[in-house]
């Protein structure tokens, strides 16, 4: 193993630790993915819109180059000053650069994981750019120097005795305070103060559309709305992968986004940007930064269909158990599973192993993208390139042997019950074994299913 391999089930162990607030985060998590579940059957043509959505998206791959340089053309169009980024670090540059020019050394920053992904604050910060970030829960973790955990939520690992711990530490509110009005008005009086003295805002974004050349935000504190009205000049990154083609695709896509990340029938704000305000810039960064990568790996190119909504996240039992810091990637969960072993392979090739391959991602994913297949194909990728351990290719290869053989199968399962019931507890349920390390092995059946099946067969035969 590396230095920077990121091993999944080790980085995990501290979020487990602490059971109280692993089952809370579970719980959680688990009430947003109930809220989603009954938000979708308010709308009779869900699965319709989903279908849809997966259509347009895959239109959109199929033909990326000719959306992307409408998108281009009709927003210089409107007055709009368009960049292209090839990478982190020509989109970092592209903003540092209009800092410059406009003599800033101060930006505020509304949610945006493509920032995240590019280090964005970190490479500004070192320059002597103060960066604010203005979404609630990514000023949370900001204060704290931490990375967001889920790319909707970013500080749904912490609890209100946290933010208010921070907040007393960075805001001075009072000690011990932790009543969530209390202390979102400590942070409302705080930023406000940010966008009147910020002379430059930066926005991600939701959706572009090529038609007209203009993008899409999806809020619900209004951060990104009250940077554009404020700021002389807003600078917009998006990823490449988030055009649509006309403005008629842009309600297939409001309709399922905040009711899968929420249970919300849409986002508090959705504001639409297409010129800039009167005396004002508006510059849009174009990022590829490995998509055009993946858009060639056929068995991976649906990944690039997400909208960032975190509904797989929401209903994942790895991830809900696990907490997202545990991926080491900017998006954890099984979307950051499939995304970043074509970033990293051999760092994140424990990812892939981070699911059960129940399907529930696949399930809830509003565009249908086939999480879990995919999560199954890197795993193959992983394993013919020798990055799983030795000891699992060791036993895999018994396993595919005796999988192999119904007659070695049925004997194997017979003695394994057998001895499963005569071992000592202490062989079985020990520190050794990792299955066993947060509960007991289960007592083995007294037959197998075939044996129960054949019985039944014989038996419903004589009658």
């Amino acid at each position: 193993m590396s230095a920077t391999e990121i091993q999944h089930s080790k980085a995990a162990e501290k979020f487990i630790s602490n059971e109280a607030r692993t089952n809370w985060h579970d719980e959680t998590l688990w009430w947003i993915r109930s809220k989603r579940d009954a938000a979708t059957k308010s709308v009779p043509e869900w699965e319709t819109l989903r279908e849809l959505a997966s259509q347009i998206k895959a239109n959109v791959l199929s033909h990326l180059d000719v959306y992307l340089e409408e998108f281009e053309k009709n927003a210089l169009q409107n007055g709009v000053k368009v960049h292209w980024a090839k990478d982190a670090e020509e989109h970092n540059q592209i903003v540092y650069n209009i800092l410059q020019q406009k003599g800033a050394t101060k930006m505020v920053k509304s949610k945006s994981m493509l920032t995240e992904d590019c280090h964005l604050n970190q490479y500004l910060q070192k320059r002597g750019i103060e960066v604010i970030d203005t979404d609630l829960g990514e000023r949370i973790v900001q204060l704290r120097n931490e990375p967001p955990s889920h790319i909707v939520l970013p500080a749904i690992h912490l609890k209100k005795e946290d933010v208010g711990e921070t907040f007393h530490r960075h805001l001075g509110t009072q000690k011990g305070a932790k009543e969530p009005k209390y202390l979102a008005e400590a942070a409302r009086k705080h930023l406000r103060e940010q966008f009147i003295t910020a002379p430059v805002a930066l926005s991600g974004v939701n959706f572009a559309i090529a038609e007209t050349g203009g993008v899409v935000i999806c809020t619900n504190e209004g951060n990104a709305d009250l940077a554009n009205a404020l700021a002389p000049t807003h600078i917009f990154s998006m990823g490449i992968e988030k055009i649509i083609p006309k403005a008629e695709h842009l309600g297939v896509f409001i309709r399922l986004l905040a009711r899968s990340a929420t249970g919300q029938p849409s986002t508090a704000y959705t504001a639409h940007y297409h010129t800039p305000r009167k005396g004002a810039e508006m510059h849009i960064i174009i990022v590829d930064m490995g998509r055009t990568e993946q858009l060639g790996r056929e068995d991976f190119r649906k990944s690039l269909y997400c909208i960032r909504c975190g509904a797989c996240m929401n209903t994942c039992p790895v991830y809900r158990r696990s907490g997202g810091h545990s991926y080491g990637y900017t998006v954890p969960g099984p979307i950051g599973a499939i995304l970043s072993p074509g970033v990293d392979m051999n760092k994140y090739a424990s990812l892939p192993f981070a699911s059960t391959l129940c399907g529930s991602c696949s399930d809830v994913c509003p565009v249908k993208i086939d999480i879990h297949e995919q999560l199954y194909k890197w795993r193959q990728k992983i394993g013919q390139k020798g990055l799983v351990s030795t000891g699992k290719t060791f036993s895999m290869r018994i396993a595919a042997f005796i999988f192999a053989s119904p007659f070695l199968y049925q004997w194997s399962g017979k003695i394994g019950r057998r001895l499963l019931k005569i071992m000592p507890k202490a062989l079985i349920n020990n520190k050794f074994n990792s299955w066993t390390k947060q509960r007991d092995f289960p007592e083995p059946p007294a037959e197998s299913f075939r044996e129960w099946y054949l019985k039944r067969k014989i038996l419903n035969t004589r009658m």
